[in-house]
């Protein structure tokens, strides 16, 4: 919670005012299936304006590193090139059991230090690794595969092996040097970093055991934030699971700042708020969790933004593609209704 001096000259009590002097232009207020689908257009090509001019693709080059038998799935490591002299790493986890093209799903991390490695099971027997698992639920790369989807888990950039797994920037939120340095090169890093994960899902594209009728997207926290940009704006996602990222401008960014460069779309709340970009994934099947003991993201704003939410859905004319799980637990990944909202959008899709 940021301390609010009571004197008229301290800026954040401007910010506070400014906030609810603005009433975002594009907030969702449609009534029918028509108005909704031609508001979404609108959303769609102004989050492409806001988020900056992608990249020119390059090459994927890819260049297999490493391979791992488990006894459910075997885990490959890549190394990829997204644009010119830009590099991801990535975990391919490919379940075992061959003859039919099978479902993939693409599982983006949150913040934390070990970027991928977490999301794919992968601690190299470190205590500290295997904490930052257990503390959330967080290998569901690893969990989907056992459960028989391909997942594919990247490292983001400012995340990771993508830093080195160190801030070379002591002192300072490496996402926020990042997102200037983007900025003033004439990017964003959310921008660069959702255009890396669409050359992710061109990269998996390429296995021929991978159906790409049947992609899938799920994150964490920034991994939500990656999820809820991808879902809407690549069309060979199918289905996603938002996992602890619903939530309102107020309280994420005014009232109890928790964001950082990585997240940041410019200008975003002069048009609307992280509700309804979500909502402008309707109808596409979509999964929400928020945990109702989230200090993150806490479950008040879950709850306001779950509503915007629900109005976008039934009016898409499709409410029952969206499920919603409030769970007993904290910032983390629930796993208690994804595995069905899975198999049901993906593995059981056009059956």
């Amino acid at each position: 919670m940021v301390e609010i001096i009571d004197a008229p000259q301290i800026t954040d009590n401007f910010i506070l005012k400014l906030y609810k002097r603005i009433k975002p232009s594009m907030s969702f207020k449609a009534t029918s299936k028509e108005e909704f689908e031609e508001w979404k257009v609108k959303v769609k090509s102004k989050i492409l304006e806001l988020l900056g001019e992608f990249p020119e693709p390059a090459p994927l080059n890819p260049r297999l590193l490493s391979s791992e038998e488990t006894e459910k799935f075997v885990r490959e490591k890549w190394l990829i090139q997204t644009e010119e002299d830009c590099y991801v790493p990535l975990y391919l986890l490919i379940p075992k059991g061959g003859g039919v093209k099978k479902p993939a799903i693409l599982c983006a991390h949150g913040h934390g230090p070990y970027g991928k490695d977490s999301v794919a099971g992968v601690h190299f027997n470190d205590p500290d690794r295997k904490a930052d698992i257990l503390r959330h639920n967080y290998n569901y790369g690893e969990q989907m595969a056992a459960a028989g989807f391909v997942t594919i888990v990247p490292d983001w950039r400012s995340f990771g092996e993508r830093i080195g797994y160190r801030n070379p920037y002591p002192g300072r939120d490496i996402c926020n040097v990042h997102f200037l340095q983007h900025l003033i090169l004439g990017r964003t890093l959310l921008g660069a970093n959702i255009f890396d994960g669409m050359r992710v899902i061109d990269f998996l594209l390429t296995r021929d055991y991978v159906d790409s009728e049947r992609i899938g997207c799920m994150g964490l926290s920034f991994g939500g934030t990656m999820t809820t940009f991808l879902a809407l704006l690549d069309d060979r996602i199918k289905a996603a699971d938002i996992i602890c990222y619903a939530t309102i401008v107020e309280h994420y960014a005014i009232h109890r700042p928790n964001f950082c460069g990585s997240q940041i779309v410019p200008y975003l709340y002069k048009y609307m708020d992280v509700p309804d970009v979500i909502a402008a994934i309707a109808p596409k099947p979509l999964l929400i969790e928020s945990g109702a003991s989230d200090t993150c993201f806490w479950i008040h704003s879950a709850l306001k933004a779950h509503e915007t939410i629900k109005r976008a859905y039934e009016v898409s004319g499709h409410p029952e593609n969206l499920w919603i799980e409030v769970f007993p637990g904290e910032h983390s990944f629930s796993g208690r209704r994804a595995f069905d909202f899975f198999k049901k959008f993906l593995v059981e899709r056009n059956m």
